[in-house]
């Protein structure tokens, strides 16, 4: 199937088989950097409109690379058309763009109808991707979700603060710290692991039993969620 595909090589106009081939194993392969990149993110910034650009975007590289052909002047045309297009688009975990780079990859494999040259490449990108997840050289700590408050300034509940966090959480680390109410009281935001066994409720619960704080906060992980 795919050597007869491949033939098509050799001609300026592929069939219509061909490019729905192409389209389809775009799509197959860059769904499956997405499934992987989701079960091995972790982080408080999930994005599905993220996760879904993995997908688009291969198979837009895929058409494009089918539109150019082995015609130099429709290079240069879609050069020039894509220059205009300015993506502003800031990645904040460099990983991030490693998936996009690979999905984009594979959609220009499809396009040019390396089809053992795409395959082969995603399988090796997500099985070296997983082994590093899994590897000492992956994440060794990652947090549940954040816990956000505030308290008086200056006052007692300090020490009572932080037994209630030992108790719940597994571990814990200040994000930020803000003034509020002309230095009358003070935000807090925690990264925090539960402990097993430990619902969110039961901290929430522990938490608003100190009288000086208020506006308990707890932003849960999900890998299907956007925060």
């Amino acid at each position: 199937m795919i050597e007869a595909l491949t033939a098509q090589t050799t001609t300026e106009s592929p069939s219509l088989v061909t490019l729905l081939f192409v389209v389809l194993l775009s799509f197959v392969l860059s769904t499956a950097l997405a499934y992987v990149y989701q079960k091995t993110y972790r982080g408080l910034s999930y994005s599905r409109t993220y996760v879904q650009s993995i997908v688009l975007i291969s198979i837009i590289s895929a058409v494009v690379i089918q539109a150019i052909g082995d015609s130099l002047a429709r290079g240069l045309g879609i050069m020039a058309a894509m220059a205009i297009i300015r993506f502003r688009t800031n990645f904040k975990d460099p990983r991030d763009t490693l998936f996009l780079f690979a999905s984009l990859a594979a959609g220009i494999s499809c396009g040019a109808f390396a089809f053992v040259v795409a395959i082969l490449g995603t399988l090796s990108f997500s099985l070296a991707a997983i082994i590093l997840y899994y590897s000492p050289l992956g994440p060794d700590k990652y947090f549940d979700g954040m816990l956000r408050f505030n308290l008086k300034a200056n006052c007692n509940d300090n020490k009572n603060l932080n037994a209630i966090l030992q108790q719940h959480c597994r571990s814990f680390a200040l994000v930020t710290v803000r003034e509020m109410e002309q230095g009358m009281r003070v935000d807090y935001a925690y990264h925090i692991k539960l402990r097993r066994g430990v619902e969110s409720t039961q901290l929430i619960q522990q938490m608003k039993s100190l009288e000086t704080v208020q506006q308990v906060a707890l932003m849960m992980q999900e890998a299907t969620v956007d925060l």
